[in-house]
């Protein structure tokens, strides 16, 4: 099911849908979203780092910016209606809930330009290099006298770098490569961030009387990890409905500039710096606009081909035959128009798509309702922020299954990981529970860091009393292609390790994949009977759909795993799905949407 198509669920349903706030409060507050907030108290937290600060003061901004921005509702609302509230979240004492409320009531912080006075002036754009930590970014500051990412790149070019003590040529020239890659994705947000401000500029929208139709097209549509900007689109009913549309867009209150202003048109810029641009459509253009606006530029273009050997012309005001209209209300009539089925957003990228439309060989693509239990989450037992009992609780009233509770491991050290004596303990604990909870199974759970010789944190035995082994990276990422490939394959070769997690340990826009031969690694786990994860982290994503497609061609599972960290990053499993669904996965290619029985036989204390 697409993005565009998939109606609303209800608020019974799995995942509610985020409940907005449709206008600025009566009070002058700003209409501040979640991810506005969490962006100042990440920066806070770089600032303190970059200055040297107490760490735990650090980590503070940090648990509380992830708080916030996977709250399920909108922090403004909370400030302006129930202030009182803010304290009982995760993480969240009476300073931080005060700093809260300053940023929703003046759009800032007053506490971080404070900070930025004392930080080196310029360090903190120098750490969105992945590879530049406060240490160095002082350093570069301080030495070199960089105050830019421009600054950066020609002392690097100059040679400069490579002079100071701690760096060396290598850096310099990782500094160099990583430029390059920042360049492309610097204007770039994940969607998970763009999603909070595109679906309440939808509520926002739907909100004016006018307005009959409204979606967001473009990458987000098509479910792209990042997106550059929103296309919005929409119809509007009545005289004078397309500028009652236009003033209703412009007047939305995250908007920081009115970019253009026409009849049809016009383009924001939200305080978060996402751009967007609106189209009002006429009815007869909707199907072929909403086709043409969401892309791919690629699988557009292959489809209009079609079209003119068909003697059609096809854009984005409709399906014509000579000048006669002969269609392009809906989006099905374009793809019909071709002799095609409609073809999934997520899957338009000129990769295969039309031909297996054409032979009628679409995937019918995982959906979230079809999936049973998540396999990967934490509990405050290691790193994560709810306990054992509140996952299960959550993972139960969501309507799952089952829960693989997969903390770490000792050597992931700020993580807190448990040793083999914790691990024995929460086990007697999730026998506790699973004799009290109803529908739902926790399994015994483990994700073991895996080491740069490919052996694992964790002895044998204890190994082998687990319900399912998750092995996952988590340092020394940037080994040559050779060493990782042989460090994932002798891991996988382990009898007890059931899924790799987080493949290769990425972090958009902050951290390089790593470097290994990925038909090497899926054959790996092909022979071993060793699964795939697809982590649902936003920040993560990781496989990458390519990915994902390649190893389902190996004949390999795939898993979907929050990775949560907290209750409500249960629901990230949304993203995780979509990731899946660019992959050309279907739901008999993931193991945890098979009932728990069957799920079993895949893991290691039952498969052959």
């Amino acid at each position: 099911m697409s993005t565009t198509t998939r109606r609303r669920p209800r608020a019974r349903s799995r995942h509610p849908p985020r409940q907005r706030l449709r206008r600025a409060s009566p009070n002058g507050a700003h209409f501040i979203e979640n991810a506005e907030v969490a962006r100042i108290f990440r920066e806070m937290a770089d600032v303190l780092e970059i200055e040297g600060a107490n760490p735990f003061r650090i980590r503070a901004y940090r648990n509380a910016a992830r708080t916030v921005e996977e709250l399920p509702e909108p922090v403004a609302r909370m400030v302006r209606d129930e202030p009182k509230r803010l304290t009982t979240l995760p993480g969240i004492g009476a300073d931080l809930a005060g700093k809260i409320g300053e940023i929703v009531g003046t759009g800032r912080l007053a506490a971080l330009r404070e900070a930025e006075h004392e930080a080196p002036h310029g360090a903190v754009s120098l750490m969105h290099v992945p590879g530049i930590g406060p240490r160095k970014a002082r350093i570069l500051c301080e030495q070199l006298g960089v105050r830019s990412i421009a600054g950066l790149e020609r002392a690097a070019r100059g040679g400069r770098i490579a002079k100071l003590r701690g760096f060396g040529k290598r850096t310099e020239e990782r500094i160099l490569r990583e430029l390059k890659a920042h360049a492309a994705e610097e204007t770039r947000v994940r969607r998970a961030v763009a999603a909070q401000y595109g679906e309440s500029l939808l509520d926002w929208m739907r909100g004016c009387e006018f307005v009959a139709r409204a979606e967001i097209a473009g990458s987000y549509r098509r479910c792209r990890e990042t997106v550059g900007d929103l296309d919005l689109l929409v119809t509007a009913e009545g005289k004078g409905g397309s500028a009652s549309a236009i003033e209703r867009f412009v007047e939305f209150p995250e908007v920081r500039d009115v970019i253009a202003r026409g009849r049809t048109r016009a383009a924001i810029r939200l305080r978060s710096g996402l751009n967007v641009d609106l189209r009002v459509l006429p009815e007869r253009s909707w199907g072929a606009a909403l086709h043409y606006f969401t892309g791919s530029k690629s699988h557009n273009i292959a489809v209009r081909r079609i079209g003119h050997e068909r003697g059609l012309k096809i854009n984005e005001y409709g399906i014509f035959r000579g000048t006669r209209r002969i269609g392009g209300a809906e989006e099905r009539e374009v793809f019909a128009a071709v002799g095609l089925p409609w073809i999934p957003p997520e899957l338009r990228e000129d990769r295969g798509e039309i031909d297996a439309a054409r032979a009628h060989h679409l995937p019918h693509l995982l959906t979230l309702e079809q999936v049973r239990g998540d396999l990967q989450s934490h509990t405050t037992d290691s790193d994560g922020r709810d306990t054992l009992d509140a996952m299960a609780e959550a993972a139960e009233s969501l309507g799952y299954k089952y829960l693989a509770v997969t903390d770490h491991t000792p050597s992931v050290r700020i993580a807190g990981g448990l040793n083999r004596a914790g691990f024995r303990r929460q086990m007697r604990r999730i026998d506790r529970l699973n004799a009290r909870l109803r529908s739902l199974t926790v399994l015994k759970g483990v994700e073991v860091d895996i080491f740069p010789d490919g052996s694992l944190d964790l002895d044998d035995e204890t190994l082998a009393a687990f319900d399912i082994v998750v092995a996952s990276m988590h340092a020394k990422l940037q080994l040559p292609e050779a060493a990782q490939t042989a460090r994932i394959v002798r891991a996988l070769q382990h009898p007890s390790v059931d899924v790799l997690g987080h493949p290769t340990g990425r972090l958009i826009g902050r951290r390089r994949p790593a470097s290994f031969d990925l038909e090497a690694v899926c054959r790996a786990a092909a022979d071993h009977g060793v699964m795939l994860e697809i982590n649902a982290q936003p920040e993560r994503l990781d496989r990458a759909d390519i990915a994902a497609r390649a190893a389902v061609g190996h004949g390999v599972a795939l898993t979907l795993g929050t990775d949560a960290h907290a209750v409500v990053e249960l629901g990230f499993m949304r993203w995780g799905v979509d990731q899946a669904r660019r992959g050309w996965v279907e739901a008999r290619h993931v193991a945890n949407t098979r009932p728990l029985p069957q799920l079993l036989k895949l893991l290691h204390g039952h498969r052959a």
